[in-house]
């Protein structure tokens, strides 16, 4: 492996979160980069970056690749299928896999990067493209220590928080469903707070810039609040940062892994449900903000007189 100060880099996948940390590598490292969207691969063209018509090609002489796909389907793609990255890196080059899939597909992807001698570091990313982009990242990280090393240079570019939690791909997965539980629940429970203010009458732009900064505040509230204000909007049209099917996919990781360990997750299981409907009603590449609709939808006129009047109806039966 390498030891030059700036590993020459590939970064795979330019989505939201892909281009932003592909934008704060680009001249600061040799940066090569491949994404199927030929547009997104030009404009990193234009900073600096070498433009790969394969991951393949992005790989091709790199001492460090950051995958940056949606899944595991896009990460056996990107590494294993046709011009994959895994056929073009040399033994002793590293992979840093950014995506969030779970325990048993890093370890599995690890293990199949190893018979060809390539490195695996298992560091998924939190914190969204604004953060992304400035390096401001939560980065928890399962790695040997070799492997760590080798990819530290990028990591510190791109995070503000880096932990090791462990010597092995897919500890850094356990932390992230433990993040995961934590933020789908919270925007849950935010959809849940402004669908039910806004049925009492308030307004749901006093209610987030109130209690975002008191107690039951908390990241997500503050964070997807506007956005599920926003959703209310005339155009109704909110600004995608991180799509709804993600969370279809991280809490059905999340129920998935609790059940494996024989942990009961009440309150995950009942998000994972809110963001299925979610998905169910068409919202799956909206931004996840727009779960606030699936519980109080946009057309709906409820205000806390016509609450009260409900109440009373249904107490007297």
């Amino acid at each position: 492996m390498s030891s030059h100060p700036r590993p020459r880099t590939a970064v795979i996948g330019l989505g939201a979160m892909g281009l932003p940390m592909a934008r704060r590598l680009a001249g600061q490292l040799p940066l090569s980069v491949y994404d199927i969207a030929v547009d997104r691969r030009a404009a990193l063209a234009d900073e600096g970056a070498r433009d790969a018509g394969s991951p393949a090609e992005a790989a091709r002489d790199a001492d460090v690749v950051v995958l940056a796909v949606r899944d595991q389907a896009q990460v056996e793609g990107a590494l294993f299928g046709t011009d994959g990255a895994a056929g073009a890196l040399r033994p002793g080059a590293v992979v840093v896999l950014t995506s969030t899939v779970g325990l048993d597909a890093a370890r599995s992807t690890a293990e199949r990067l190893a018979e060809r001698g390539v490195l695996t570091v298992d560091a998924p990313v939190s914190g969204g493209p604004v953060r992304a982009g400035n390096g401001d990242l939560l980065i928890v990280v399962g790695a040997e220590e070799a492997a760590l090393n080798a990819a530290r240079p990028v990591l510190e570019l791109l995070a503000s928080t880096l932990t090791v939690v462990g010597p092995r791909p897919g500890d850094g997965q356990a932390m992230k469903a433990v993040n995961q539980l934590l933020a789908g629940v919270h925007i849950a429970a935010a959809a849940e707070a402004i669908a039910l203010a806004r049925a009492l009458g308030l307004d749901p732009a006093t209610v987030v810039d109130s209690l975002k900064h008191g107690a039951a505040g908390s990241f997500m509230f503050a964070d997807r609040g506007p956005r599920m204000v926003q959703a209310y909007g005339d155009d109704g049209e909110v600004e995608v940062r991180s799509r709804l099917d993600i969370f279809v996919k991280d809490m059905g990781i999340v129920t998935g892994i609790a059940k494996d360990a024989h942990v009961p997750v009440p309150l995950a299981a009942a998000a994972e449900q809110l963001y299925l409907l979610g998905e169910r009603a068409g919202l799956g590449a909206r931004d996840d903000s727009s779960l606030v609709t699936v519980l109080s939808p946009k057309s709906s006129e409820t205000s806390a007189e016509t609450a009260t009047e409900t109440t009373t109806v249904g107490e007297g039966r």
